[in-house]
């Protein structure tokens, strides 16, 4: 029995940018939740709707999002942003 395919988890310059803003703790979460969920089940995360449908969101603290898209066809998962939902 193989085990499940995996995804590359990539970010986008704008991803980069918010992650370099975040303190080392949520760096760290962030990654954890790219390694640990994202590559394995991308799914899992919440669909977003209207201009943002398409893409999906997983809560990095109380405040804070990270936004990606799923291309299912080439297992890859693209981080677009990872910042507060709250406009600060």
């Amino acid at each position: 029995m193989s085990a499940p395919a995996r995804y590359r988890v990539l970010f986008t310059r704008q991803a980069a940018k918010d992650i370099a803003k975040l303190s080392a703790k949520l760096r760290a979460k962030l990654m954890d939740i790219a390694r640990c969920r994202l590559a394995v089940d991308p799914h899992s995360g919440k669909p977003l709707a209207g201009p943002l449908k398409g893409y999906y969101s997983v809560r990095l603290s109380y405040q804070d999002l990270i936004v990606y898209s799923i291309e299912d066809d080439e297992l890859v998962v693209i981080v677009v942003r990872a910042r507060t939902h709250y406009g600060d």
